[in-house]
């Protein structure tokens, strides 16, 4: 007999019974409805009850209901919403360092995930504008009034995201020359002034990188084989223009080298790297900073891998939040222009003296030297320290000061 087996009698059916259609509408109404036997359900759960009452139009209680409050309130309800969710994942990852969990690559992990989580929502958060955006500056007009002294710059969860991430209290621009802070009472207060005395996780992630395996003077010395192949590099390249014959295009190259050089070797620069610091212009310690451009030239070596993704995650927030700051300043603009802010702020001029100072700046450190260095010289550099075999595990070794290990493990 030919064809299939299965299609035999010997089954005990015929294959002209069977109906694909009718299997398929019986076992889509084969579950069990649960809800009707009582229990938790979903309205319950999410307490919709609370949230979807919680938008009270102004306009409406002084009895001028305007329809774009409603969209206005929504907004920025479910920014606060997302707010929350960033500072439960900022609160986790801070946890983990503050509790040297970190060292576990397991928890590693997770600190990546959550902070690209972060990340992902920050995109969101920025995206969001454009609801806003829907909104003419006559449409905001109609119900402005009623919103006063009401602000943005009231949001507590975001200070306290800002604080928590490790925004610097002198860097900050004063609210009508008062101290941010003045503008929150009681309990709110009190919430901020702690989260200014804790650790943030720009300075926990600075002590982690201090301790990235390979920067040990005596060991593998990451920082010396850096700017010995920097200084190499330079003087190959110097030599090259200089063979050059004499030519416009020849200066041009020697004036480019020059800055070129100057921002190279500022790196190696103890001294300018802390007036940088005092300034808030960099962020991250002397040492810190070694160690994340260490992790970046690293980054394709497995136990550098997980790291160098937090980095650009930690970069990533850097800029979103930048982002977010200036897509705030363009909708300002766009339905106030130069009129003062309900909160009795300047407005527009106010948000954009803000947008600048960034955060962490790693992007600064890390993307400078990148657009400095040729590609050439970036592979020099990577080959010439990736192919040090007989020192390249000496930065294996335990954060404990142990002997050296072959196993894998977290910076």
């Amino acid at each position: 007999m030919s064809g299939c087996p299965f299609l035999g009698s010997s089954f005990g059916y015929a294959f002209k019974n069977l109906s694909v259609q009718g299997s398929e509408e019986d076992k889509s109404q084969m579950g069990v409805n649960r809800a009707s036997k009582g229990g938790l359900i979903y309205g319950n759960y999410l307490q919709l009850e609370k949230v979807l009452n919680a938008q009270e139009l102004q306009s409406e209680i002084k009895g001028n209901k305007i329809h774009d409050e409603h969209l206005f309130i929504i907004t920025h309800q479910a920014y606060e919403l997302w707010f929350k969710q960033i500072l439960w994942e900022l609160d986790s990852v801070r946890e983990i360092f503050q509790h040297g969990h970190v060292r576990d690559e397991r928890n590693m992990l997770k600190v990546v995930t959550r902070m690209h989580r972060v990340v992902v929502i920050l995109k969101l958060l920025v995206q969001q504008f454009s609801v806003l955006e829907t909104m003419t500056a006559l449409d905001f007009n109609d119900f402005r009034e009623y919103l006063s002294p009401a602000s943005g710059f009231q949001s507590l969860q975001f200070r306290l995201l800002e604080n928590k991430i490790g925004v610097l209290q002198s860097l900050r621009v004063p609210y009508n020359r008062r101290h941010y802070r003045d503008n929150f009472r009681g309990e709110d207060n009190e919430l901020l002034l702690k989260s200014e005395q804790e650790r943030t996780l720009l300075q926990l992630v600075e002590a982690w990188l201090e301790r990235t395996p390979g920067l040990e003077p005596h060991g593998f010395n990451f920082w010396r084989k850096f700017e010995n192949n920097i200084v190499k590099g330079l003087e190959e390249e110097f030599t090259r223009i200089q063979a050059k014959e004499e030519s416009e295009e020849k200066e041009e190259q020697k004036a480019e080298f020059q800055k070129q050089k100057e921002v190279l070797l500022s790196l190696f620069d103890e001294k300018r790297h802390e007036h940088l610091l005092s300034k808030g212009e960099r962020r991250l310690s002397y040492k810190a900073l070694q160690g994340a451009l260490m992790i970046y030239f690293y980054r394709e070596e497995p136990r550098f891998q997980v790291p160098f993704q937090l980095l650009t995650s930690l970069m990533d927030v850097d800029s979103l939040m930048t982002k977010w700051r200036y897509n705030h300043v363009c909708v300002v603009h766009r339905l106030l222009g130069s009129k003062a802010g309900t909160g009795g702020s300047s407005g527009y001029q106010y948000l954009r003296s803000t947008v600048s100072p960034r955060i962490l700046r790693l992007r600064d450190s890390c993307g400078s030297l990148r657009r400095s260095l040729q590609t050439s010289l970036v592979l020099e550099i990577q080959h010439c320290i990736l192919g040090c075999e007989g020192a390249r595990y000496q930065c294996l070794h335990d954060l404990g000061g142990q002997e050296p290990v072959t196993g894998t493990r977290c910076l």
